[in-house]
């Protein structure tokens, strides 16, 4: 949390996380027992943290001068995909973090 890549890596795991709680839990108890609150509450919180990701993405990439077209677009393109922060947190930004401590 002391740089902003670290918040942006906290950011990524708090998005994918209530990714997939969205997208494992919620979804399906609104299909299955009929309560779409799950999936409006989870929902909305989901959106925050993904607009949050985006934005911070962006800033760190502008910050840090990542290639667009080798780094900053894998990092926001793993904000849609399940599982994808995680391997992006694993794959390109613990690796810079550790590289700045």
């Amino acid at each position: 949390m002391r740089t902003k890549i670290g918040r942006l890596r906290l950011i990524g795991f708090l998005e994918g996380s209530s990714l997939l709680f969205l997208l494992c839990v919620a979804v399906p108890a609104k299909y299955l027992y009929g309560n779409p609150a799950l999936v409006r509450a989870v929902g909305t919180v989901h959106g925050l943290l993904f607009l949050l990701f985006v934005f911070n993405a962006l800033s760190v990439g502008v910050e840090q001068r990542w290639p667009f077209k080798t780094t900053t677009w894998k990092v926001l393109v793993a904000c849609i995909i399940p599982f994808g922060t995680f391997y992006i947190d694993w794959k390109i930004l613990s690796r810079i973090d550790q590289d700045k401590a």
